[in-house]
């Protein structure tokens, strides 16, 4: 029996800027339904591949295909509307709009509603509005911020702006959801907060990529782990292996193999 299928491949990608080779024939895949980590010490090269996957970058070799199709060359948009979400290390809201409106923004990348539709309101827009509102209010359920729908963006906690914007991303309908180091100032408490919900946007049925630094955060919520280093994947497994790797612990700890083992 087969396991789940690979939703996203990134196959012997490398990519150079310049003289320096950022990525070097790093291979894996996502699979449907999984948590997938993308960790390593600073400098590794997680984020040049989070930007490859999600069309920043351009690979100088290698393939990113998604749900069967070749995304090389595609443009950001593109991308998006194949069923690939992201979030940002920085947040980047809307501030001055309310927090339904930054969702509803998220939920315009896959409108079908055409221009003069929207500007006489025919029934379609008014149809269309409508759901898109009560999926937006749906997807703020989830994130544990419903109630705060009507307030602006900018008057939210730092920790209730960063699930703000995972709503916003889980708005344009996303097959894959790659969070960019979602813990990134929060506390003790609310990483655990934040554990549980990427756990439940997976149970929602997405498939969630996380790239984060938080080791604690990594093993408590993935399924599989990718390493790297220096541009190089290092390491692959499920959490107990990559704890245990003598690679990663000299990867994040500074010395030398022989003495991690």
């Amino acid at each position: 029996m087969t396991g789940p299928k690979a939703l996203l491949e990134v196959d012997n990608v490398t990519i150079r800027f310049g003289g320096l080779t950022a990525l070097d024939s790093v291979t894996f895949d996502i699979r449907e339904g999984e948590i997938l980590g993308l960790i390593g010490p600073n400098g590794a090269g997680k984020t040049t591949c989070f930007n490859v996957m999600t069309g920043v970058y351009q690979a100088t070799s290698g393939q990113v295909r998604f749900d069967g199709k070749v995304l090389t060359r595609l443009k950001r948009h593109k991308i998006t509307k194949l069923g690939i979400a992201r979030t940002f290390q920085n947040i980047r809201l809307f501030k001055s709009m309310t927090v339904l409106e930054n969702v509803m923004v998220g939920a315009d990348a896959h409108s079908k509603v055409g221009f003069f539709d929207a500007l006489f309101r025919l029934p379609r827009h008014r149809r269309t509005e409508a759901a898109s509102t009560a999926r937006a209010k749906e997807i703020l359920e989830i994130v544990g911020i419903r109630a705060r729908h009507d307030e602006l963006a900018s008057n939210l906690s730092y920790g209730d702006q960063r699930r703000l914007e995972i709503a916003r991303a889980m708005a344009t309908g996303p097959k894959l959801l790659c969070l960019d180091e979602p813990a990134a100032g929060f506390n003790p408490a609310e990483k655990l907060r934040l554990m549980e919900l990427i756990r439940r946007v997976r149970d929602e049925g997405y498939t969630v990529l996380l790239i984060e630094h938080d080791m604690r955060l990594v093993m408590g919520v993935t399924d599989r782990i990718v390493v790297l280093e220096f541009g190089r994947k290092i390491a692959e497994g499920v959490p107990s292996e990559i704890r245990d790797n003598p690679a990663v612990i000299a990867a994040y700890l500074g010395v030398d193999e022989e003495d991690a083992s």
